[in-house]
């Protein structure tokens, strides 16, 4: 009867001891297509999120995510309000604001946007672009010299990519720089397929990352989360998911 109890104690006090180190992964983000999205079915998809889902299933822990603007994302994270970031592409101003996954999950080309047919000269010398109406996307990286550009070129910010591509449209600016993934699919959300082209070489080729608060307190997470990350990036599993969702990687 003894030894039968302390079995059954051992069983217990280990059960209570997974419970107790298993964690709500509190998961933060903004519609980034096919690296993470809400479903008309309320359930969230992607890469970003496929991959968040089994590194909780190997590590015992649970997941809530959340869609956000994109400027109030990283500012939850930052402040430790949420435990993940998905999807920021590195900067150094970034650096200094969250602690970045070891390795990227995707990759991203940033590119112009002109109407279909515009004769448009673009051959990377950013000199040419001076005079022209160009608008970007408030809040997003474009890659370090677009950035150190940004204001000489006097561009325009506009808050979304679909006022952007709108404005394009309507010939209210000449050129949109935004990301190939991104705009591909909000051009056939919107029906404008075949109104504008994109045009070469890209602005910028852009590395995508899962980010954490900088705090001490989230060593240990970040460690488990890189530890499993990496395991499946040697293993081909990013490469096949990211083949599901149609997305590029590095």
């Amino acid at each position: 009867m003894g030894r039968r109890f302390l079995q059954v104690w051992l069983f217990i006090s280990f059960a209570l001891a997974t419970a107790a180190q298993a964690r709500e992964l509190r998961v933060a983000g903004t519609h980034f297509a096919r690296v993470f999205e809400l479903a008309p079915n309320g359930e969230y998809t992607g890469l970003g999120a496929d991959l968040i889902r089994e590194i909780a299933r190997r590590t015992g822990d649970t997941v809530r995510f959340a869609i956000y603007p994109w400027v109030r994302a990283q500012a939850l994270v930052e402040r430790g309000e949420a435990d993940i970031l998905i999807g920021p592409y590195k900067t150094p101003e970034r650096e200094a604001r969250f602690a970045f996954s070891d390795r990227a999950f995707y990759q991203d080309r940033m590119l112009f946007y002109v109407r279909t047919g515009a004769q448009m000269r673009w051959d990377g010398d950013y000199d040419t672009l001076r005079g022209r109406q160009i608008a970007a996307v408030h809040g997003w990286v474009y890659g370090a010299m677009f950035d150190r550009l940004r204001d000489t070129i006097q561009m325009q910010n506009v808050q979304t990519l679909e006022n952007g591509l709108m404005m394009l449209v309507h010939g209210r600016i000449e050129m949109l720089a935004t990301n190939q993934r991104n705009t591909e699919d909000l051009l056939l959300r919107l029906d404008l397929t075949g109104k504008v082209q994109p045009i070469l070489p890209p602005i910028a080729v852009q590395d995508g990352y899962f980010a954490f608060p900088k705090s001490p307190q989230y060593g240990s997470l970040r460690a488990t989360f890189n530890e499993v990350f990496n395991s499946m990036v040697n293993s081909g599993e990013l490469a096949r998911l990211a083949r599901k969702h149609d997305v590029h990687i590095p």
